[in-house]
């Protein structure tokens, strides 16, 4: 039997909707003297990050712990924080096909949701980004508690929706977070692109 097409659309932020210039971060390397990748990888460590992503420390925290790890490779815990805070000064750009069809199924009554993964400054990079009025529910994991691929998250976020899981359509660039929708009764589909578009249009009910 074929499955009912979604009346919800859950949507991943980075890598989805918002997306990072990677020449950023290598600038900000080659300018303090530190090894191509770096911040990245410190930053990203899973028990470094995990934390942050639960709320069990804030975003301002998890920065000073990646300036700490890095200040044996620029000289002094001073420089480490100029470059790490010079770093988090970019909060990268917004996808304009991702937003335009945003905000097309909203306006034809489709309910939209941001599912993240995010510190407690997603509030403030929403505002930054001018996506502040673009949602209907936002599901942040560090407000939540807990994280994508967690059935506990995918329920949380289609309660937020009012919408059986089985409607909601969940677009993430993660196999393993589109795994993790699947597992939890939502459709879901890995995104690769702006050519995404047409398929989601013809999946959601509007």
């Amino acid at each position: 039997m074929a499955r009912e097409r979604a009346t919800a659309l859950l949507v991943d932020f980075d890598g989805v909707l918002r997306h990072w210039d990677p020449a950023v971060a290598a600038g900000v390397e080659r300018e303090y003297g530190l090894s191509e990748g770096v911040l990245g990888e410190i930053a990203m460590q899973w028990g470094r990050l995990q934390p942050v992503l639960t709320g069990r420390v804030s975003h301002a925290e998890w920065v000073s712990s990646v300036a700490d790890a890095l200040a044996g490779s620029v000289g002094s815990p001073e420089q480490a924080r100029a470059a790490v805070e010079e770093w988090q000064r970019y909060r990268g750009e917004v996808d304009a096909d991702v937003l335009a069809f945003i905000r097309e199924v909203r306006t034809a009554g489709v309910r939209v949701g941001l599912g993240t993964n995010a510190t407690d400054l997603l509030d403030a990079d929403l505002a930054a980004l001018g996506l502040t009025d673009d949602f209907d529910v936002v599901v942040n994991s560090s407000v939540i508690g807990v994280h994508k691929p967690a059935k506990e998250y995918f329920q949380a976020a289609y309660e937020a929706l009012e919408t059986p899981p089985s409607r909601v359509l969940f677009v993430d660039d993660e196999d393993w977070a589109v795994r993790g929708a699947r597992a939890a009764g939502l459709s879901a589909h890995r995104w690769s692109g702006p050519t995404d578009l047409r398929y989601l249009r013809a999946a959601l009910a509007y």
